[in-house]
């Protein structure tokens, strides 16, 4: 007989023997332990501010920038945009990290911002378009008192009236010729930044009924300027502006024989004298080319244009001329050439102001005022294309739109 005799050896230190979960969180203990606490992630701060009177970059960047990045920054901004231009008002960012600056924007108008950011010791700069939500509104009224109150009664501002009445300045005489029951439409664009209402762009159609007479104009923008144009294409801009300035009254209208009130001579007096304060800003009637700033006994401080056609006009009895006004010097219709003065034969601040053509005086109230260029041939097509969608916009037949633009021009 064979006895088999089975022996159980027991390991009392089994227990002891920690399992693959247990050593995992040992370690991870071990590691947390003897692992140093990192330090908090650099995060980038972003300080906003606005442009104060007497600001200078160097007193906004100063807190960021040593002397000499800070010139060195300005040097690198010369090219695009030079920093002694800075307006108060003009909000600005500073992106800083641990003190040191990172990036810096300042917004130089409503269409572009100067971007410049910080590559290693040096600066790169550029000026960057301004990106806009565009909503096309169309705003319509009807003239209770005058332009201004109706459109403030439309819920709008003040600048769209003034644009408006740029428009048909050459039709109506938004002074004289307004009547209650008059009525407008405009269709334009109104721009927003982050949803936030941040102006009107551009005037894409207006209509204008006045005293029973109905006017449009439609936009067409050639080489970054905006004209407008009737339906067939034809300009609503004549060559000439009514008037050189903003007057209180005419002190003396054109005559063959005047009593000259300084001479106390009878003889012609070949222009109309617009009565205004020392300083009223003086326009070119139109685009032309300027050929005389000088000054003489009689006339005192004045400048002569030479238009189209043969047309010249003259501006007599400034107080002085405006910055930049030189003999050869191209103007255009509306641009500032000279202020009111009483210099010369004069016993008040005027302006006296003439037109020849062809070298022959001309009664200024009398002249005829031919319209300016009309939409160019080549672009005919695509300008009468455009208006069939204005005037859908302007009689309400078609859709207004929302579109996002790059640097609109504005209002």
């Amino acid at each position: 007989m064979i006895i088999v005799t089975v022996f159980w050896l027991r390991d009392d230190t089994a227990d002891d023997i920690p399992t693959v979960a247990e050593t995992v969180q040992e370690q991870a203990l071990a590691e947390d332990v003897a692992q140093p606490e990192l330090p908090p992630i650099p995060v980038p701060q972003t300080i906003n501010g606005t442009i104060q009177s007497g600001d200078t970059v160097s007193t906004i960047l100063g807190e960021w920038l040593s002397s000499a990045e800070v010139h060195q920054l300005a040097q690198a901004c010369n090219e695009v945009f030079k920093l002694s231009r800075i307006r108060a008002g003009q909000p600005w960012t500073v992106t800083c990290l641990e003190d040191q600056l990172q990036s810096f924007s300042y917004e130089i108008d409503d269409n572009s911002t100067l971007n410049v950011v910080r590559d290693g010791d040096m600066f790169t700069v550029a000026v960057d378009p301004i990106h806009y939500d565009i909503q096309l509104d169309r705003v319509e009224g009807k003239i209770d008192s005058n332009l201004f109150a109706a459109i403030d009664t439309a819920g709008e501002g003040a600048a769209l009236a003034y644009r408006l009445a740029d428009i048909f300045m050459w039709e109506v005489d938004f002074i004289r010729d307004i009547r209650v029951g008059d009525s407008f439409t405009v269709v334009v664009e109104k721009r927003y930044r982050d949803g936030e209402f941040k102006g009107y762009g551009r005037i894409l159609a207006a209509r204008f009924v006045n005293q029973g007479d109905a006017y449009e104009g439609f936009l067409l923008e050639d080489d970054g300027r905006s004209e407008y144009f009737t339906a067939e294409g034809g300009s609503l801009r004549k060559a000439f502006l009514k008037a050189p300035l903003d007057f209180r009254r005419i002190s003396s209208g054109y005559s063959t024989a005047r009593l000259h009130p300084v001479l106390n001579v009878v003889r012609p007096h070949h222009g109309i004298d617009y009565a205004a304060p020392t300083g009223t800003p003086i326009k070119a009637i139109g685009s032309g080319t300027v050929v005389a700033v000088a000054r003489t006994k009689a006339a005192g401080k004045y400048v002569k244009i030479q238009h189209k056609n043969g047309y010249e006009s003259a501006y007599l009895h400034m107080s002085r001329y405006a910055r930049g006004i030189r003999s050869g010097q191209k103007v255009a219709q509306g641009q500032i050439i000279g202020y009111v003065g009483a210099t010369g034969y004069a016993t008040g601040p005027h302006l006296d102001f003439r037109i020849k053509r062809y070298g022959k005086y001309m009664n200024p109230k009398t002249v005829t005022n031919p319209r300016a260029t009309p939409v160019p041939k080549v672009r005919l097509d695509e300008f009468k294309t455009a208006v069939v969608s204005y005037k859908g916009y302007l009689d309400g037949t078609l859709a207004l739109q929302t579109y996002a633009v790059d640097n609109v021009s504005t209002l």
